[in-house]
């Protein structure tokens, strides 16, 4: 086989993987949005409505307390998770660290993004277990926070990598400390920064192993912090293997809403990437 073939060859394999991920995306989107959409039809509310007392039985009501629960649980774990990963990315740059210890964080970094969500669900119970308490949402929020952690870590480790040596030696030229200088980076690598919570977030709404041995489950709206709450991915998994079809039908209208909320952050970390480019040197202006 001569080199031109090897090429047409490499070529078609190309396209037709392309066109079989994006075929398989757009499957799996399309019908999460046409049967979850069907439901919204028939019941607007239902993403707005409290559970009824026997709503896993019968479908009565509806899966309020499930997006209150995500909201609840993946909101304050991504702000922990933020403060906490910009510091380490901050530490990682050279200002602070040596190169041989960044290395070395690094790794365990890319351990930890590796590693399975229920493996951080079951060292939260493991904690809990241990300290006498029982799942609740707070616990939920620490173990989201944690699964969020390397994530946003390594993205923003990357953005403030990717920031011109310009903006440093400039910083540094006018008499700068290092705090004030780390401050500068940071606005120059927002695009990045932002996109790495955007997609913590998203992980963290989207997880359930992680919630599932921590936050519990739980079919009442939230009550507060050391109580029981549930998820949207929970409430899928439970609803999806229901026997009846009200109950099995809530699960796909579960879907779409969570979805949605995913396609939703994956435009809003673009057009905030586009956003704030323009503090980066040579970024779009507005």
């Amino acid at each position: 086989m001569d080199r031109y073939t090897e090429q047409r060859l490499f070529g078609l394999l190309a396209r037709a993987s392309a066109a079989l991920i994006v075929g398989v995306l757009a499957l799996v989107v399309g019908v999460t949005l046409f049967r979850g959409g069907r439901v919204f039809l028939t019941d607007p509310a239902v993403a707005v409505t409290p559970p009824g007392s026997r709503y896993m039985l019968d479908g009565g009501g509806g899966f309020l307390h499930a997006v209150l629960g995500s909201l609840f649980i993946v909101v304050p774990a991504t702000v922990i998770a933020m403060v906490l990963s910009l510091s380490t990315a901050i530490y990682l740059q050279s200002d602070y660290s040596s190169e041989r210890t960044s290395e070395v964080i690094n790794m365990f970094l890319n351990v930890l993004w590796g590693t399975p969500p229920i493996v951080y669900g079951v060292f939260v119970l493991t904690v809990i277990i241990a300290v006498g308490a029982q799942t609740s949402l707070i616990f939920g929020v620490i173990a989201i926070a944690i699964f969020q952690y390397p994530i946003m870590t390594r993205y923003a480790d990357e953005a403030l990598k990717a920031a011109p040596d310009t903006v440093k030696e400039a910083s540094y030229g006018v008499g700068a400390t290092r705090f004030e200088t780390a401050r500068v980076t940071v606005r120059a690598a927002l695009p990045g920064v932002i996109a790495g919570i955007i997609m913590g977030f998203a992980r963290g709404i989207g997880d359930a192993a992680t919630v599932l041995f921590t936050a519990g489950r739980s079919t009442q709206m939230p009550g507060g912090p050391f109580d029981p709450a549930t998820t949207l991915p929970i409430l899928i998994f439970e609803q999806a293997a229901s026997f009846n079809a009200e109950v099995r039908s809530h699960a796909y209208a579960a879907s779409f809403v969570l979805i949605v909320a995913v396609l939703a952050l994956i435009v809003a970390s673009k057009l905030l990437a586009g956003r704030y480019a323009r503090f980066a040197p040579g970024g779009r202006h507005s």
